[in-house]
């Protein structure tokens, strides 16, 4: 199963820079999309349809923004729509799609842009360690992929002195990831790939991308029943539709 997580930085956006023909030749099984910015409607689904997709859409409440969606070739066999935790649920943060070997999840966790937003990514980020552990009980194979807003690792950033007071980098929000990993997930991307300056996401300022000064905040993790099937996991930086690129997780299932 070949899983893609894209933060599109708007759908309707990405597919006027040739996000169709893209698609088809990266031909994912499953494509976590967050931050589609689009109401179903405002899409033309058979863009996707004629690929072979299926498609699921978890769109805001405010029109243009946060959303996720799961794109799938294969039928699944449930879908769950939000979190059922109202706070969490009302910008289309999580949506998760059951297969008879896994479940994904496309997940947008909120980014701490000021002092209400920081304290409304926390408040998420702990009630979602909950749900993930009370999930895992019936749900122990999971993939959750998406923007995670968060830099795990000095690593994961380009300049990691220089922005250790920055939301996305703040010691709370590393040591939240540590914890979440702890829990029982794997980083499939560093788990094969241990080198530096491997990034996701590039600010559009000061050329950002053309030099690399970037931060790898988009992750697929993978729950630990599922090492064994990790085959490849990568990141595609030629991708460009949005600030971020996709990562892929190969998993043998």
């Amino acid at each position: 199963m070949k899983i893609i997580s894209y933060n599109v930085n708007g759908i309707r956006a990405a597919l006027k820079k040739d996000f169709i023909p893209w698609l088809a030749s990266a031909a994912p099984d499953v494509v976590c999309l967050q931050e589609t910015k689009a109401l179903e409607e405002q899409v033309d689904m058979h863009l996707f349809e004629d690929l072979g997709y299926k498609h699921y859409w978890f769109s805001a409440q405010k029109k243009g923004y946060s959303g996720v969606a799961i794109l799938s070739k294969q039928e699944p066999k449930a879908v769950t729509y939000g979190t059922g935790i109202e706070h969490m649920d009302f910008e289309g943060r999580v949506i998760r799609l059951d297969f008879d070997s896994c479940s994904v999840i496309s997940l947008y966790l909120p980014s701490g842009t000021n002092t209400a937003r920081l304290e409304h990514k926390f408040r998420f980020m702990d009630d979602f360690l909950q749900y993930i552990t009370k999930l895992k009980e019936d749900f122990p194979n999971l993939v959750i992929c998406g923007d995670y807003n968060i830099c795990h690792q000095a690593i994961d950033i380009h300049d990691p002195v220089r922005n250790k007071n920055v939301s996305g980098f703040l010691p709370e929000e590393r040591a939240w990831l540590d914890k979440f990993l702890k829990s029982g997930f794997i980083d499939s991307f560093r788990y094969l790939n241990p080198d530096p300056h491997h990034y996701s996401w590039w600010s559009y300022r000061a050329n950002a991308r053309a030099n690399n000064k970037g931060w790898r905040i988009d992750y697929n993790l993978v729950s630990t029943p599922l090492e064994k099937n990790i085959e490849r996991a990568y990141i595609l930086p030629e991708a460009h539709h949005s600030d971020h690129c996709p990562v892929v997780v190969e998993l043998n299932v």
